[in-house]
Order: structure tokens, then sequence, then C-alpha cells
């Protein structure tokens, strides 16, 4: 079937390539656009003609993200936006951004935000390649500067957009953490294919970390599709900070026994070169790679250290952690 739609010359949606758009943008629009959004963004969006980036971390505001300073100030039909935003995936592909940005700086951080579609070829975007420790730019740096976004490019109500990102970060985190794979899919699979065709690298230590280590992506697997059946529902909850946690720890174990188990081999990368593409292969690279790359896993989609709060306080219902900043306007924080 794939054959046939590419010699067709339909549009490719690889949900790799457009995983911002369905996994993010798409959720958002169903719960929070106008009926004139959906019939817009929505079919474009699915069959990828359409690429999504996400403008929401900044250079003062990543794990603490409401407290961004980006602005939108309203000029008629039109909110006028200046800052400039960081982390951001595909930028470099996208049409479409969901972007959040300060509306109202004289009320606490969590308010006075609100949520735009940001076109990403409109005068005043601009796009910088942010090289990696792989060597690629999968991520970007963009500015904004007088960017101007029609007032009917706003989800949601002007200063709600914090309660509109919500539904965005926790599909986000249940997009990367509790994406569909069959058995042995992601990380495990080439580590467990080595394990199988490459006796010789054996030793007693690493089949049991393997052993272990299978279970746990096995387990996270079958949770994953536990948490994509509440967001058919339309129900993401909090529980996918949990799952995204799981991801990134054990990407990171998983690449790392992996590289142990190849030895001197495993210390091999296949390409440095500095290329900016258009989506992440764990699997179809080389152990080098799949070592480097999910350094990040725990701090893209939210920091692991932020996502155990979540946790800790709406999941299993831990006192909060004091925050002194709470009932401060955002023009009076510490900057």
């Amino acid at each position: 079937m794939d054959a046939g739609l590419d010699a067709a010359g339909a549009p490719g949606n690889d949900p790799r390539r457009i995983g911002i758009g369905l996994g993010m943008a798409a959720p958002t629009i169903l719960r929070y656009g106008t009926e004139d959004q959906k019939r817009r963004f929505l079919k474009p969006l699915w069959t990828g003609e359409e690429v999504w980036c996400q403008l929401f971390s900044e250079p003062g505001a990543g794990s603490d993200l409401a407290a961004l300073g980006t602005r939108a100030v309203r000029e008629g039909e039109d909110w006028v936006v200046d800052g400039q935003k960081v982390w951001t995936s595909s930028a470099h592909l996208a049409r479409w951004a969901i972007l959040i940005a300060r509306t109202d700086p004289d009320v606490p951080k969590h308010r006075g935000i609100t949520y735009f579609v940001c076109d990403m070829t409109d005068p005043g975007v601009e796009v910088r390649p942010l090289r990696q420790i792989t060597g690629e730019a999968e991520f970007n740096e963009v500015f904004l500067t007088g960017v101007r976004i029609l007032d009917t490019h706003r989800l949601g109500e002007t200063g709600d957009g914090w309660k509109v990102a919500q539904t965005t970060l926790n599909n986000e985190r249940v997009a990367i953490g509790g994406m569909r794979l069959p058995r042995e899919g992601g990380m495990i699979g080439p580590v467990a294919r080595t394990w199988r065709e490459r006796p010789g690298l054996r030793t007693h230590d690493l089949h049991q970390r393997l052993l272990e280590l299978w279970v746990e992506a096995e387990v996270a697997r079958l949770t994953g599709e536990r948490l994509r059946q509440q967001l058919v529902a339309g129900h993401p909850g909090p529980e996918g900070a949990g799952m995204k946690l799981a991801f990134a720890r054990l990407n990171q174990e998983i690449s790392g026994l992996e590289v142990e188990l190849r030895g001197e081999e495993g210390l091999l990368y296949d390409d440095w070169t500095m290329r900016r593409p258009e989506l992440v292969d764990f699997t179809g690279r080389d152990a080098g790679y799949r070592y480097l790359r999910s350094k990040g896993n725990s701090i893209e989609g939210g920091t692991s250290e932020v996502l155990l709060n979540i946790v800790a306080e709406r999941v299993l219902g831990l006192p909060a952690e004091p925050r002194t900043d709470k009932d401060v306007a955002w023009k009076d924080l510490a900057r």
C-alpha cells in the first residue's frame, strides 16, 4: 500500500516525521480549537502535508516553563509577538507552530499566558540550527521579531494559555514515552539481536542486565498501550509523566549496555556530518548514535526532575513543594 501511495505522489505521514503535529498539536486543536481551526489544520496535519513544531521552551524558561518571557501584544485583530524559543524540534521543516506567549505581565506567571498557532513562514520568524552531541541539528532556536498572528489563530481564551498547554504537555509525554511498539521494538531490539547473533560477546553479568532491561521494556510497552486508550478517550493524565520517565531511563541504560556489549566496536560512530534530519531514527543508526542521542531523552519533553515532581504531586498525591512565586506578578519576578 505504501508503495502505491508513494507512486501516486501522496504525502508521507510517518509518525516520526510529524510526531509533534499528531501527538501534541492535534489533540490540543481538537479540544480547544474552533470549527474553522479544526477544518483548516487537522487534515493536512494528519496527511503529513504540513509539519508542526512546538514553540514552548525558552533560554530562561525550560524546566520552569511558566516563567516564559516571549511577549504577545494585541494590535487590532492581530497579536504582535517578540521573543526567543529554543530546543525546537523540526522548526526547519515546519509550516506551523504551537506557541505560548505572555499577554499579561501584571499577573502571576501561570496566568497571563495565551496559546497561539504561528505560521513559520511569516516575516519575523528566524530559525537557527542547534548542533547536538550527535553532530546533527534536529533541534533549533527560533527568534520571533514583530511576528503578527491573527486573533483567529488563538487557541482558547486570552490568558488561559497555561490551561491549554497542559493538554499539549500531557499528550506530549505519552507521545514520547508511550509510542506504539511491537515486542522488542525500540532500543531493546538491536541489543537483543546482537545478543542472539553474536554469542562470543556474552558474559553472565551482561546476561542478567539484559534480562532485567528486557522485562522492564516490555512492561513499559504494555503500560503505553493502556495510556493510549486514555488518549483515545480524550483523557491524557499525569500518568504520562511516569511513562516519559521510564522511557528516558530505559533508553539510557539500554544504550549503555549495548555499547558495553559491543566492546571497542561500540565506540565507533558512523557519521559526524552536520545534518538537519527530518526525524530521529534510534534503531536505524549504530550503537554510538543511540548512546549519545539517548542522553537528551531525560531533558526533552520535560526534564526527569520536573516529571518526578509531577508524579509525586499529581499521581501519588504527595505534598507540593513550596512555591514562593505563586502569587507574585510575572513582571516582579527576579530574572
